[in-house]
């Protein structure tokens, strides 16, 4: 087990021993309805499979071509002698919008786990900010528990959590295939950067139903944007290769964030940006969402 495992594992014994005999039942989060997400199922998005997106199996081409995108970063070129690589992988889900501060909101008062530098007072449709990569990874095992659990859980989702899917942060491959779908696309959006789709030059982020994204790829919403993205992949040269992938995989290990920030300029919103964190920073620029998936 690597110093980065041992720091997960030591996140929620100590959250769950320490931080729960802090929290009362009145200083624990509460959340007021939040229009579009179920209250009753830690919310969730009100829709068919919670929010869950299919993304279908199949290759995509991961990393950037200079001559078709100007913008493109030299950690993006695939090889020395490759622009960019074709990647397949399976059937997984992902969130249709990054984790609420509503969602973290139901974590922190089902397991009395919290921590005062994660604000959690703010409109429930917000993005959650200000959380380290293993408060993150603790919050993916606990919805994981609680979808396997619940008699409300949609069948789709059951049947793929049965068959081996587990909710988690995305790979990078799968974050990445999840923005620009399998054509190619510098922006979710295609190739334009219509300024209502992406929050970014700006001063703050914005609830995560603010824009409902039809011409991304596969609809989802702020996969350019908004806020930073954890993802579970080390912060490495490509080509890319899931056996890299993990919770704990270095001891010193930063991780990929994806999807660049409200206060990105446009070259750090595209598909394909890949930036570096450390797994104990918070930032206020900084969140996640989940898949279910198999990898």
């Amino acid at each position: 087990m690597t110093v980065l495992s041992l720091l997960v594992a030591f996140f929620l014994l100590q959250q769950g021993n320490e931080l729960q005999q802090v929290l009362s039942d009145e200083s624990k989060p509460t959340t007021a309805s939040v229009p579009g997400f179920r209250s009753d199922l830690w919310f969730l998005p009100d829709d068919e499979n919670l929010g869950f997106v299919e993304i279908p199996a199949g290759p995509f081409i991961m990393g950037s071509n200079p001559a078709l995108d100007r913008m493109a970063y030299e950690n993006e070129r695939w090889s020395r002698t490759r622009r960019q690589g074709e990647v397949t992988l399976p059937t997984y889900y992902i969130a249709r919008y990054e984790t609420t501060v509503a969602q973290y909101a139901a974590y922190a008062r089902d397991t009395g786990i919290a921590t005062p530098e994660t604000p959690l007072d703010g409109p429930g449709a917000m993005p959650l900010t200000s959380i380290t990569w293993p408060e993150a990874i603790a919050y993916t095992r606990w919805l994981d528990a609680r979808l396997r659990s619940s008699d409300d859980t949609p069948a789709v989702l059951r049947a793929f959590l049965e068959a081996g899917g587990k909710v988690q942060l995305p790979t990078e491959a799968e974050w990445e295939k999840a923005a620009r779908g399998t054509d190619g696309r510098i922006f979710p959006w295609r190739d334009a950067a219509p300024a209502e789709l992406a929050n970014f030059n700006g001063s703050e982020p914005r609830e995560v139903t603010a824009v409902n994204c039809s011409v991304c790829a596969f609809g989802l919403s702020d996969m350019a944007g908004n806020v930073w993205e954890f993802t579970r992949s080390p912060l490495q040269d490509y080509p890319y290769s899931d056996d890299d992938d993990g919770e704990g995989l270095s001891d010193d290990a930063l991780y990929v964030m994806r999807g660049g920030s409200f206060a990105d300029p446009l070259n750090n919103i595209r598909t394909a940006i890949r930036g570096g964190i450390d797994p104990g920073v918070r930032n206020p620029a900084i969140g996640f969402r989940v898949v279910i998936s198999t990898n």
